[in-house]
């Protein structure tokens, strides 16, 4: 046997106002983990539900002691509640997935098999998913691109929950926002090895969704934030200063032009605007020169003090 067939899994289920779909998914899945014949746990995160979700998940996991339960005081967000999933998870793998139904366990083995292949992420891909297209699946297509494009994980759908994961890859990630979809991304960083396999994909039965097309917004934003932790929290005066060399070339640029008016065709400087952008853009360059500065003082600091390593060992032989 080996060491993949030995480790443990935790399946880990974030839910909010769930109630209908938990029996007959703990149903179902249950009956594919005992099918696997690995040791493995459940843990369900209620993320402050306000139906009967958590009534539903006492009794289960009371007749089943591989499953249990993580309450919220309040509603976190997805983000937060895979997180505490993470951190209380005793797997060595781990497989996050949604609790509506949508995912299938049938697919967790054909993940877990590419794992043992030697992958450390494998990412489900709803190929032939069964939502909404102008609510649902466009921005979500939108998203995919912009989020490979600037992340550089050519995978199709970083938005499906359902995924696989070495827990060693977790362990230095710490996930804010909307930031659980990019994990992948955190994970390449690090020099993790990625994969992507179809997984099917089953219409909502029972609740309703608790996505919008807002969230395009709050993925856009918080991938401007994974880039430039993933390219320049070690040097975070490459992009500040690198922007204060831009605004102070562009202030050369409109003081040259103001000259130009005023010499070749008569403008005085009171009559255009020139002068004041000069002036602001030199401004604002030099001091983003200097927030650079700041910003590497800082980011000195936060290693230094924790003693954190500014890099990560996959393997070593001493």
């Amino acid at each position: 046997m080996s060491q993949t067939e030995k480790e443990m899994i935790s399946v880990i289920i974030p839910v909010f106002n769930e109630a209908e779909n938990i029996s007959p998914l703990c149903e179902k899945l249950t009956s594919v983990m005992n099918d696997i014949k690995r040791d493995y746990e459940v843990i369900f995160i209620d993320d402050g539900s306000s139906d009967d979700t958590l009534s539903v998940l006492r009794p289960i996991c009371m007749k089943n002691p591989r499953i249990k339960f993580i309450s919220f005081s309040r509603n976190f967000g997805q983000t937060s509640a895979l997180s505490a999933g993470i951190d209380f998870s005793k797997g060595k793998i781990i497989v996050p997935m949604d609790g509506d139904l949508q995912n299938d366990p049938e697919d967790i083995p054909v993940l877990l098999r590419k794992i043992e292949e030697g992958y450390d992420v494998v990412s489900g891909w709803r190929k032939d998913r069964k939502d909404p297209f102008l609510k649902r699946r466009l921005p979500s297509i939108i998203a995919n691109k912009i989020i490979s494009f600037i992340g550089g994980v050519q995978i199709h759908d970083h938005g499906c929950t359902l995924k696989a994961y070495r827990k060693d890859i977790l362990r230095n990630i710490r996930l804010y926002g909307e930031m659980h979809r990019f994990i992948p991304v955190y994970a390449r960083w690090v020099g993790a090895r990625v994969a992507e396999i179809p997984v099917h994909h089953h219409p909502r039965k029972f609740g309703s969704s608790k996505y919008g097309v807002n969230r395009v917004f709050k993925v856009i934003l918080d991938l401007m934030v994974v880039k430039f932790l993933l390219s320049y929290s070690q040097k975070p005066i490459y992009i500040f200063g690198g922007m204060g060399f831009l605004m102070i070339f562009g202030s050369i640029l409109s003081g040259a032009y103001a000259v130009y008016l005023k010499l070749f065709r008569g403008v005085s400087f009171i009559l255009t605007p020139m002068p004041i952008l000069t002036v602001f853009l030199l401004v604002l360059g030099f001091v983003s020169i200097l927030m650079g500065f700041l910003a590497e003082v800082l980011i000195r600091t936060y290693y230094e003090s924790q003693g954190k390593p500014t890099y990560q060992i996959r393997e070593m032989l001493s």
